[in-house]
């Protein structure tokens, strides 16, 4: 799968099968780095994928996956379709499991004079039934690990597989000299029950391990299974069943009462109730009428709707949204270096540790064949699995489990970051308020008798008709909240022409051909701007303004360009409702530990009774509000708020629209509120570490939770996944544990790793 990127690079998943340890893992990337024009490869031994960037060229892809998949082949893996493993069937709860039964079935006789002994039975097998028994273990179901190790031999380094190969051929090949070379008559102790077993106990735990990879994955899997096949196409001669592939944005679609949506679109008729919490983590459904946009793999309710297709593959919402999951469980979280830095050198130096541990017993007067066994041991119970696996499986049940409530974590370096977050910034309309701020006074300035924001006061018809004419191409909230209010005081339009919006400031064009401006009184200051009346009501209309304010109002004012000057007309307040959750959602952060800011564009005092409502300290100087900050200007108050450099806190924003999307790229963690219908939070997902796909404020606490939660994991991972080794190595070189303990404590770690990430599958969120 490749994939282009803004800039001058191409990026190609490829799967890769036969991996089993973290050597395996640094020895596939070195092979993918030495293809000329790699940039950069990182592998994950948990979705058996790598990641290749190279220059992107229209004739680069091709050859590029061709080169690469030679490359993996001559390491000695085998080269998969990245998305093999995810569009496979769901396989059964036993599935792999007949090696496992034939390792138990072909060892347990062995084992059995083990347990006799401990009862007092003389339950030993002949010599030749050890060695038949044994030996289609050792031969048959051990050959992965041959061929494995004899890979790594051949590309000079060293894998799980060859430690495995070589310590049970070691005890096999001691048994069968020690029962060839054994005088007629003489019964010697035989270790054929360590080595099968051994084997067998390692099948045991890689087929655990694919068991709660499959588990891991599961979110995945589940995204993956709501891409509908088939869509019902309405054409001029009826309805026709197609592929969803043939699908073309333009396309009516028919979708009948609990379908899914195929792909993104709008409906053009009839209404419904939409399950989105698949998407979304929502358990409500949405009510959609006509002009509203739904979202393929969405569930349709109880109305047959027609909809017209805005969005088909790579481009729809779902298809984001996998990508983002996807991108995040392949990805390598940095501390996931110091692992790879382990590897490279971890399976020389067990070798060396084995030929130290069998040199110093011998020559110490021991017996070879006590000498050989000690060394068995070591090389068993070193196998790297756990270490390759602690940090991948962690990631990706905690990145699924967050997909499951909503909360897309675009990477695993952003994971990483959002455990430390000591502060979040949150931009205020849309993020902590509703973000459908209406208009609740239109205050002539010649005519003014006070200032009072009553949306059920019936306004000047006139003065709301050039207002709402001058806003009818704006995309602004206050835009639509100022035309809502004509429309809805039936207000007409006039012509508009020579329209322009000025960032940051407001809207300016004609109006039935007279000049008109309607923005923030900032830019009306800079306008020069002032009333054309005399009258004390016009003269005092800053302080109208600023009695609007009090209220909590946000102030616009409406200016007209005559005789070269600009004259203001009227004065328009604007408010704006919390967000359900807001309030609580700021209070846990607050019981985290975590400082909540709140940055706007609106005047000072609208902002801090906005503040005031969500809990938040809005007294004059508190550093809780930001308030008329340019949207341009919102990057470089995320870059004060980390408090100089070296940055002395680390700090999160939240936003929802195109103008946050630098902030979100200046933040350390940026977290994008998104919603299904696309818009401007599309701009802000690309740009955010972590995009909430439903604009509930208590997700950010919930984001941060599950990220500490899953840094939690992966340092008690990788302790355990050293402790073992650092334990182990010393027991079995000084005779405490032999090759049968050895492979089960083995066996073990790479198990205990991957139970104690799935245990973040218990997570639930708001």
């Amino acid at each position: 799968m490749t994939n282009l990127s803004p800039a001058t690079e191409c990026s190609l998943d490829i799967g890769i099968g036969g991996m089993t340890c973290a050597s395996c893992v640094g020895r596939v990337e070195k092979a993918l780095k030495k293809v000329p024009g790699v940039h950069s490869a990182a592998v994950n031994l948990a979705t058996e994928s790598a990641r290749v960037t190279f220059p992107a060229g229209s004739d680069q892809a091709a050859p590029m996956e061709a080169l690469l998949r030679r490359a993996v082949r001559d390491a000695g893996y085998e080269p998969k379709e990245a998305q093999a493993a995810m569009d496979a069937p769901d396989a059964g709860p036993w599935a792999g499991f007949a090696p496992v039964a034939w390792g138990l079935a072909l060892s347990l006789p062995l084992v059995l004079p083990m347990l006799g002994d401990a009862l007092g039975q003389h339950w030993m097998l002949p010599a030749f039934w050890q060695f038949a028994l044994a030996t289609p273990v050792q031969l048959v179901l051990g050959a992965r690990f041959y061929v494995a190790g004899w890979h790594a031999l051949k590309n000079r380094s060293g894998n799980m597989d060859l430690l495995v190969s070589l310590g049970t051929t070691a005890g096999w090949a001691l048994s069968v000299w020690l029962w060839l070379s054994a005088p007629d008559g003489d019964m010697v102790h035989l270790y054929f029950e360590g080595s099968a077993l051994v084997i067998t106990l390692v099948l045991l735990g890689k087929w655990l391990e694919a068991r709660a990879k499959r588990q891991t994955t599961s979110a995945i899997r589940a995204l993956h299974a709501l891409r509908p096949e088939r869509a019902h196409l309405q054409r001029p001669e009826g309805e026709v069943d197609v592929p969803v592939a043939e699908v073309l944005v333009g396309d009516t679609l028919v979708v009948k009462p609990g379908e899914r949506f195929a792909v993104d679109g709008v409906v053009t008729e009839g209404a419904t109730q939409v399950d989105e919490s698949m998407l979304t983590g929502e358990s409500l459904p949405v009510a959609k009428e006509r002009d509203a946009r739904v979202t393929g793999g969405s569930i349709n309710g109880e109305g047959r709707v027609l909809v017209r297709v805005t969005q088909v593959g790579a481009q729809t919402m779902l298809s984001q949204i996998i990508r983002l999951v996807e991108d995040a469980q392949a990805a390598k979280a940095p501390i996931q270096r110091l692992v790879d830095q382990v590897s490279a050198v971890f399976v020389p130096v067990v070798l060396l540790l084995a030929v130290a541990t069998l040199l110093g017993w011998w020559l110490t007067g021991h017996s070879f064949e006590l000498a050989l066994i000690r060394a068995v041991a070591v090389l068993v119970i070193a196998c790297p699995c756990a270490l390759g696996l602690a940090t991948p499986v962690a990631i990706m049940a905690g990145t699924g489990v967050a997909a499951k409530y909503g909360i897309l974590i675009k990477d695993a370096q952003a994971l990483e970051l959002a455990h430390q977050v000591t502060v979040v910034a949150f931009d205020k309309t849309g993020t902590l308020t509703v973000g459908r701020p209406q208009l609740t006074a239109l205050v002539p300035l010649e005519a003014a008798s006070g200032a009072v924001a009553d949306s059920d006061v019936p306004m000047d018809p006139a003065l709301l008709q050039i207002c709402a004419s001058l806003q009818s191409g704006s995309d602004h909230p206050l835009a639509h909240a100022v035309v809502s209010r004509a429309s809805a005081q039936g207000v007409g339009l006039l012509p508009l022409s020579d329209a322009r919006a000025v960032s940051g400031r407001g809207t300016e064009g004609l109006v039935a051909g007279a000049r008109y401006a309607l923005g923030s009184l900032r830019w009306m200051q800079e306008l020069q701007a002032q009333p054309a009346s005399t009258s004390p009501e016009g003269a005092g209309w800053a302080a109208q303004a600023r009695l609007l304010e009090a209220q909590g109002a946000s102030v616009s004012a409406l200016a007209h360009h005559a005789n070269g000057v600009w004259a203001l007309r009227a004065l328009l307040a604007f408010a704006d409702e919390p967000k359900p959750g807001a309030k609580e959602a700021i209070a846990q952060l607050r019981a985290l530990g975590i400082r909540a800011v709140m940055v706007s564009g609106d005047n000072w005092g609208a902002a801090r009774a906005m503040a005031r409502r969500l809990g938040m300290d809005a007294r004059v100087g508190s550093d809780e509000v930001l308030a008329e900050v340019l949207p341009g200007d919102k990057a470089a108050k995320i870059t004060a708020l980390k408090g100089g450099s070296p940055a002395q806190y680390t700090v999160a924003m939240v936003g929802d629209g195109v103008n946050d999307a630098p902030a979100l790229a200046a933040a350390d963690v940026g977290m994008a509120m998104a919603n299904t219908g696309g818009g401007g939070a599309d701009v802000a997902m690309q740009a955010a570490g972590i995009t909430l796909m439903r604009g509930e404020p208590r997700l950010v606490a919930a984001a941060l939770d599950i990220s500490r939660r899953t840094v939690a994991k992966i340092r008690q991972n990788l302790f355990w996944a050293f402790f073992y080794n650092v334990a182990g190595i010393p027991l079995a070189a000084f005779g405490y544990l032999n090759p049968v303990l050895a492979g089960a404590a083995m066996a073990l770690s790479s198990v205990s790793v991957m139970a104690n990430a799935l245990l973040l599958k218990r997570w639930k969120g708001p």
